[in-house]
């Protein structure tokens, strides 16, 4: 053994005299990394990523299937209300799956209403047990918590349920939130973090009782109770999201927004969606803040201003959800001390290096929501992540392309977009630069049962080279994230007006009337669809 071990220091020896590569004698030794100051310095990883949501994820698996010695350090704090959960990251636990086996129920409600017209003899008004939903969406999310563990240990990944803080810009702290808390050092190469965001409340000092009586996206999949009368607090995607299947499972809900819903999107697209809520049942409090929060016999009474109307109002809610925006979750992580820039929001800054996830330490990197100015999106976080291992240990040079990234919104009325919003392609090319064509179409399911299709709406923006070179396309209606995730595709690859209009149609589909699109906004024409 004694042999063995000086035949090893020696080959060390040597290939640092030669300046050659580094060598991994085994899982159980150290690998040997340059310093970067001229020493040597013995590594526990090449990788560790701090953060166990799909980007971190991501990056972690790639690395692995590269050959490297990976980490992962994933800790969920629990919620005001307690609640926490499994490996994964808001995604899978309290974000884009539950939400979307949600919104599918309160679709299967609405299919179950309709049915009759087709002819099924089905109950006039049938009742969801929200016990039995809640515990078969819990019971997914923990098979894709399982499935996550499982996939990291077949790759090699050491996964640590543990809290990462940052000594220096190679070592990680890490400790548990206990009365005990065991402290561990690890040391890597490279450090990525992928911590996310978590949902933010109102200050208290401004609407005593909130951190009380509300809650947020953290907690409503978790409730063991049915959520009753229900405030949403917010303009955001999830507060429209929420309200939407909260209203097609038949409680009553309203929303609460201080200006406009979905601000940061094309707002007539944002018309067509609220406009579409109402008509399902949501009621709107718009231009209305609320200012405090209190107990009256078991439930919630929430007071507000209302500015349309000059006065304060209030009423009782068995749940109040706050969804009026998240903060990064790079508190307490020495980020600042080990010179990683952020902004005043926590956000890390990007870009150095001429990587777009690299922070401004050379070796730290961020990916997803914690990463400034970029799409708050899973799948965003999850191809950066991949991209981003594969740069640090494959010498490619591809990076993520932030630009066309699609996105839908699974409110009761889908919305889906890829590229520029019309206010942003007009503030681009100015409003003489762009070409808008667009189209009222009314869905072939929606016909038998009578269903109004007012907001359903296709919008297609171009600029004004010869061929129309799109900028932007928007579609309301079924299906949405199925028809755009296609276009979104081929806007990528230079989509243009004209190849648009020359392709033929799938029939009879909702898909079908954006390569029908012929009418201009500037036209006045009615852009209403008529026949089959």
């Amino acid at each position: 053994m004694a042999r063995t071990m000086m035949f090893r220091t020696s080959i060390t020896k040597g290939l640092e005299r030669l300046k050659l590569s580094p060598v991994n004698f085994g899982s159980g030794i150290a690998r040997v990394f340059s310093s970067g100051n001229g020493s040597s310095v013995k590594r526990d990883y090449d990788l560790i990523v701090i953060g166990g949501g799909s980007g971190g994820l991501a990056c972690a698996k790639e690395a692995a299937d590269l050959g490297k010695r990976v980490a992962v350090m994933d800790y969920v704090a629990p919620s005001p209300k307690g609640n926490s959960w499994g490996l994964g990251g808001t995604c899978v636990n309290v974000g884009c799956i539950p939400k979307k086996l949600m919104h599918q129920a309160s679709l299967l409600g609405e299919y179950l209403k309709q049915a009759k017209s087709f002819g099924w003899n089905v109950p006039d008004n049938p009742i969801i047990s929200w016990n039995k939903l809640t515990d078969s969406v819990r019971d997914h999310v923990k098979s894709l918590n399982w499935g996550h563990r499982v996939k990291l240990r077949e790759k090699h990944v050491d996964y640590h349920n543990l809290i990462g803080t940052l000594r220096d810009r190679n070592t990680v702290v890490t400790y548990t939130k206990t009365d005990r808390p065991e402290e561990k050092v690890f040391t890597a190469d490279h450090i990525v973090i992928a911590t996310g965001m978590r949902p933010r409340y109102p200050l208290e000092s401004e609407v005593p009782g909130t951190l009380r009586h509300a809650i947020t996206s953290d907690d409503i999949f978790w409730l063991r109770n049915p959520p009753g009368k229900t405030l949403c607090i917010g303009a955001s995607y999830v507060a429209l999201e929420f309200a939407g299947f909260l209203t097609g499972f038949g409680f009553e809900t309203k929303v609460m927004v201080r200006s406009a819903p979905l601000g940061r999107f094309d707002q007539q697209m944002a018309g067509f969606v609220m406009n579409a809520m109402k008509e399902h049942g949501t009621e709107f409090l718009l231009q209305c803040v609320p200012t405090r929060m209190e107990d009256v016999e078991g439930r919630v009474k929430v007071t507000w201003n209302d500015a349309k109307e000059g006065k304060q109002n209030s009423d009782l809610f068995d749940t109040v959800i706050v969804a009026i925006g998240r903060n990064a979750s790079t508190q307490n992580m020495g980020l600042e001390a080990v010179g990683v820039r952020m902004d005043d929001a926590g956000f890390i800054i990007g870009g150095h290096n001429n990587d777009h996830e690299c922070s401004s330490v050379s070796n730290i990197y961020a990916i997803g929501d914690v990463l400034k100015d970029r799409p708050e999106l899973t799948p965003v976080a999850t191809k950066a992540g991949k991209l981003l291992a594969r740069r640090i240990f494959n010498q490619s040079l591809e990076q993520m392309d932030y630009e066309m990234v699609p996105t839908t919104v699974f409110t009761p009325l889908e919305y889906s977009f890829v590229g520029l919003s019309e206010e942003a392609a007009i503030a681009r090319y100015g409003a003489d630069g762009i070409e808008v064509y667009h189209a009222f179409f009314k869905p072939l399911e929606y016909t038998v049962p009578g269903k109004k299709a007012d907001n359903c709406y296709i919008k297609v923006i171009t600029d004004h080279s010869p061929n129309g070179q799109i900028v932007g396309m928007h579609y309301t209606g079924p299906n949405a994230g199925e028809v755009m995730q296609g276009f979104a595709a081929a806007l990528r690859c230079g989509l243009t007006k004209q190849i648009l209009t020359s392709t033929v149609g799938i029939h009879p589909t909702c898909a079908e009337e954006v390569v029908k699109l012929h009418i201009t906004k500037r036209s006045g024409i009615d852009p209403t669809v008529t026949g089959c």
